[in-house]
């Protein structure tokens, strides 16, 4: 495995870590629907929460959450609609993205971003 797929699997570790520590429950990881993927799949607040997570070892090319563009966008909305429609689910959704950062020294920052778009 590439290594930017290797730290991309550790970032998803680490933020679905990250959310339950917050009181998040993890329904699914990399739940698939056509070509789109959602990292992580939650519950929080009676909420279904599904989650990007975007690595970066850096913000010199920008932050995580400005490379979640329409595309991306359209295709994260598919496969939640899938998701809703198979496990029949009737409450209230959002969206969120968790860019996860190594700094300098390797530790571990998250930036969370609720309700991020619809």
């Amino acid at each position: 495995m590439a290594e930017h797929n290797d730290s991309g699997k550790l970032a998803e570790q680490l933020a679905a870590d990250f959310l339950v520590g917050k009181g998040y429950e993890l329904v699914e990881t990399n739940y698939r629907h056509g070509h789109a993927e959602i990292d992580l799949i939650t519950k929080h607040k009676g909420l279904l929460i599904f989650v990007e997570v975007k690595f970066r070892s850096g913000t010199g090319f920008g932050f995580a959450e400005e490379f979640v563009d329409s595309v991306k966008r359209k295709l994260l909305i598919k496969a939640a609609d899938q998701f809703i429609y198979v496990n029949d689910w009737h409450n209230d959704i959002r969206f969120d993205i968790i860019g996860v950062y190594k700094d300098r020294t390797g530790k571990i920052n998250f930036r969370h971003f609720e309700d991020a778009f619809y």
